[in-house]
């Protein structure tokens, strides 16, 4: 049996949570984190900015001599980098979107211009539009990196959002800007478009072509090929595997980290330093005995999401953060929910504009009662709320 020292990043209590219609309590959060721990992975992310629950939460586990494996993800800004800092973590995983897709969405220049109001990527967009909105990303990603390393004096990692679909020369000329400030640039494919073939040569392309920095990956299940598109680019040679137990996550889930685990154990003869495997099983009979499951590949279930940003983009293009365009979307509510969840639901599904400052007020009191009902809500009982008067 050979020894790879990889590192593993959990995102079970983040983007594993992140699955609509799964609200993990504070308690069975804390007794997850713990649980995970005792797993030796590298890192456990959380983010902090979502409501106070999860502010307490990350200051508590850091309090509980956690602080060294703690990750914070942080939204681009200095305002949030100082605020994760002020919560005691020692790293943070800042994270934009790469792909044209994304950027062109995004970008806050762009968004101001009448000629490209209602327009997506698929449009006619000049290509010097396409330049900019790349030149402007990279320009703001270093800005953060920068502060965050040199000025908040933390240990950063970027997570390359759609890394899959973004064009692979601007991909190569991001990683080698980024590269002087982080430690881990984490390649995404969110909308799990790749292949196994397709990320062995990305993964070994993309090495080949930079130096200086780690490659780790982030994949989701859309097709059903996470583990393998994960086990092939770690054979090319990706040194960092983010994803959650049991592949809970947005749509059909992350890559399990469990089942990565003991496929590099079974079919390659690899385990990864510093993991114990003995500890594995008791995280997910824990997350089994909650009901918990993620959503099948192409199945409408895993055409159900509550973040606000994603719904934020679907919005204004419906194959920002959905590989299949002949599935239904269908928004949720909780507490990972912004304003734009409700603006799709009044404007897109109803046709019954509201004003922002009322969608402001219907995202805080369900975040509230997300909070403290400890679950989701669906449109139909928003809008039952909504006739009952609750949100005035």
């Amino acid at each position: 049996m050979k020894t790879l020292p990889i590192k593993i990043s959990d995102e079970t209590l983040r983007d594993g949570e992140q699955q609509a219609g799964i609200f993990f309590p504070y308690p069975t959060k804390q007794k997850l984190a713990h649980l995970i721990a005792q797993t030796g992975v590298d890192g456990l992310a959380i983010m902090p900015c979502i409501c106070e629950q999860e502010e307490e939460l990350v200051k508590s586990l850091v309090s509980q001599r956690l602080d060294n494996l703690i990750t914070a993800c942080t939204l681009m800004g200095k305002q949030h980098i100082d605020q994760s800092k002020m919560y005691g973590v020692k790293r943070i995983i800042l994270f934009y979107g790469l792909s044209d897709r994304l950027l062109f969405l995004r970008d806050p220049q762009i968004r101001l211009l009448n000629e490209f109001k209602g327009k997506t990527i698929d449009d006619d967009i000049p290509a010097n539009i396409i330049e900019r909105i790349r030149q402007n990303a990279i320009d703001l990603i270093v800005e953060n990196l920068r502060y965050a390393t040199t000025v908040a004096g933390l240990t950063v990692d970027f997570a390359a959002e759609d890394a899959s679909r973004a064009d692979f020369d601007f991909l190569v000329q991001c990683i080698r800007s980024c590269s002087p400030y982080i430690e881990n640039f984490l390649l995404c494919d969110t909308v799990g478009v790749l292949s196994p073939e397709k990320s062995y040569i990305w993964v070994n392309n993309l090495l080949q072509s930079t130096t200086g920095v780690a490659f780790g990956v982030h994949y989701h299940n859309d097709m059903g090929l996470a583990l393998e598109n994960t086990l092939q680019s770690v054979m090319a040679g990706a040194s960092l595997v983010s994803g959650t137990f049991c592949g809970i996550g947005e749509r059909a889930g992350n890559v399990a980290i469990e089942q990565v685990l003991n496929g590099l154990r079974v079919r390659f003869g690899i385990e990864v330093q510093g993991i114990n495997y003995d500890a594995l099983a008791a995280v997910t009979d824990y997350i089994e005995q909650l009901g918990v499951r993620p959503a099948a590949p192409y199945s409408q279930t895993a055409q159900r999401h509550e973040s606000g940003i994603h719904v934020n983009s679907l919005f204004c293009d419906p194959q920002s953060y959905a590989a299949f365009p002949h599935n239904t979307i269908e928004v949720l509510f909780g507490k990972w929910s912004g304003v734009s969840n409700f603006q799709y639901l009044f404007e897109k599904q109803l046709q019954n504009p509201q004003p922002r400052k009322q969608y402001e007020k219907m995202r805080s009191v369900i975040k509230s009662l997300a909070v403290e009902q400890e679950r989701y809500f669906t449109a139909k009982e928003v809008l039952e709320l909504w006739q009952n008067g609750v949100f005035k």
